[in-house]
């Protein structure tokens, strides 16, 4: 039975409105006093304001990075740094506002992957209690402080978890429209990265927020692109396509849009941000567009070369950070903080290369002299996979492979650097991806699809429906199961990939313990592929976890 429902603007004007269930919001208010390392930025009305340093929060991202990597965590360091005059500049405007900041606005960071960009400006406020000595612990177990914001450890400091890319601005497009029904003031802020934007549930919610918008459903709202053509694996349109058409058509599509060329540029940067407040705040029928131009890994000339933009922590010895942090702060004497712990991060690599050579002298020489044992082979288990792809592929079986921009964590870039011809990048869209994969299914063709086990069995789980309900079967590499990505957060972590994938009807799992193992299975996938839709039968899907 169809119910009919009114127009919202049908309804009574002192109707339109009803507020939530009333509950504290945990959000740390303003801060107590200014930035401790501070920069100059002049606002609309001539008036000067003082916001965090972007080299100082740099430069503490890499100090903060070098202890996780000690600590044997994974980093970034491309984003944050690439975000840095955007953040600095937005916390700024935020901050500056009379009242309580967080009744003023919603601050969500869908760039999840620079949220220790935000942890290094919020301890330079001193932000929630936050200081120097808690970004030492960043990534580690002990710290609130995990490699992607999460709300259930630092409610304090974080509205909305973040991780898998484009996950949060739907959430944030939910925030502007429940504001609206509560008849609240507030405006919403979302920051997103290039990369993020090309996910499926982020372009749903930039169709969907001009429209409530335009209907008086939405309150303010601005969205902040940080374009630098650059995700994990490489150049956006050298790997995937253009995303420039993309973002040129935001107008068309409902947005007002802000242009800020120079991103990277601190003054440059907050006048846009501001524009891009006062014009969401002036007209809420119109959500603004802040699409700022930035560089992925400024501040160091390696990283902004390289074709990740030094996405991850490019150091791995704490011999190397004294250069980078003096590269990042312009060859100027780093203030006396900064100092001590570089030079704390430094004496205890010392200390532990001295250990190392006198347990070298401990060694009995007998035992020394003695012929050493072979070593113990260290393949990951997921380089077997590209092995027998690459030898089904050189018999003349026609397997493709269509990635989202993780192949190189996923063990499968050998096979894409020996048939390039035969591989599909789609950017950052993981059920594109597996869905892409389906067409090449139902054309003849053995595609394997590969992603991060969390990512393929949530963003992929109904195009895998999908796919078998069509007859057209993928194989798949969903890598990183279990805590092997803990320091990602809880976003990361793959702990329920069997469940949610084993009752799904003609798939069939496997974890494969070795690489020799993988290379074994996925041959046998592929040639058992081959032959029943040879024999025009329908092949189930494959996944293997590992």
């Amino acid at each position: 039975m169809a119910v009919d429902l009114a127009a919202a603007s049908q309804v009574k004007p002192e109707d339109r409105h009803r507020k939530g269930i009333a509950h504290p919001s945990p959000l740390a208010g303003n801060p107590q006093r200014g930035p401790t390392w501070a920069a100059t930025v002049t606002r609309a009305d001539g008036s000067p304001l003082q916001v965090a340093d972007p080299v100082a929060t740099r430069t503490m991202v890499s100090l903060m990075d070098m202890n996780a990597v000690i600590g044997g965590a994974a980093c970034h360091f491309g984003g944050p740094a690439a975000l840095a005059e955007l953040m600095s500049s937005i916390h700024g405007v935020m901050f500056a506002r009379p009242g309580v900041w967080h009744q003023h606005f919603n601050f969500v960071n869908d760039a999840g992957h620079t949220e220790n960009g935000v942890y290094a400006l919020k301890a330079n406020y001193g932000f929630a209690g936050l200081g120097v000595q808690d970004l030492k612990a960043f990534r580690s177990i002990r710290s609130k402080l995990t490699g992607h914001g999460e709300s259930h450890l630092f409610p304090e400091g974080v509205m909305v978890s973040n991780g898998p890319l484009g996950s949060s601005i739907p959430v944030a497009q939910g925030l502007a429209l429940a504001d609206r029904l509560a008849d609240s003031k507030r405006t919403t802020i979302c920051v997103i990265s290039d990369g993020a934007m090309m996910e499926g549930e982020a372009k749903e919610a930039v169709s969907a927020i001009p429209g409530f918008a335009a209907k008086g459903q939405c309150n303010p709202f601005v969205l902040v692109i940080s374009d630098n053509n650059t995700k994990l694996s490489g150049r956006i349109d050298a790997d995937a396509f253009s995303m420039r058409p993309y973002f040129s058509s935001l107008e068309a599509q409902g947005w007002t849009v802000v242009r800020c060329e120079h991103g990277n540029d601190l003054q440059a940067a907050f006048t846009a941000v501001e524009t891009a407040i006062t014009k969401a705040e002036a007209d809420p029928t119109k959500p603004v567009a802040l699409w700022a131009t930035t560089v992925k890994g400024f501040g160091v000339a390696s990283a902004m070369k390289s074709a990740s933009g030094g996405h991850g922590f490019p150091l791995t010895k704490a011999t190397d950070l004294r250069p980078f942090v003096v590269e990042i702060n312009q060859n100027k004497a780093h203030p006396e903080v900064f100092e001590a712990w570089l030079a704390e991060i430094e004496e205890a690599a010392k200390v532990q290369a001295a250990k190392d050579a006198e347990k070298a002298k401990t060694i009995d020489p007998q035992t020394k002299a003695s012929p050493a044992p072979a070593p113990v082979k260290k393949d990951k288990i997921q380089a077997g996979f590209p092995k027998a792809m690459i030898a089904a592929a050189e018999k003349g079986l026609p397997v493709v492979s269509v990635s989202a921009d993780l192949q190189g964590s996923t063990g499968v870039a050998p096979f894409r650097a020996k048939f390039p011809q035969l591989s599909f990048e789609v950017g950052v869209a993981e059920a594109n991806m597996v869905s892409t994969a389906a067409g090449f299914s139902k054309m003849g063709y053995i595609p394997v699809v590969d992603t991060f086990a969390q990512f393929g069995v949530t963003k992929g789980l109904l195009p895998i429906c999908m796919a078998n309900l069509s007859q057209a079967g993928v194989l798949a590499v969903f890598t990183h199961t279990g805590f092997q990505d803990a320091a990602d957060g809880a976003s990361h972590q793959g702990l329920m990939y069997l469940a949610m994938t084993g009752a799904i009807p003609h798939v069939q799992q496997y974890c494969p313990a070795s690489a020799e193992e993988a290379e074994w299975a996925m041959g046998f996938a592929i040639e058992r592929f081959a032959a029943e839709r040879g024999a025009d039968k329908h092949p189930d899907s494959v996944l293997f976890f590992c």
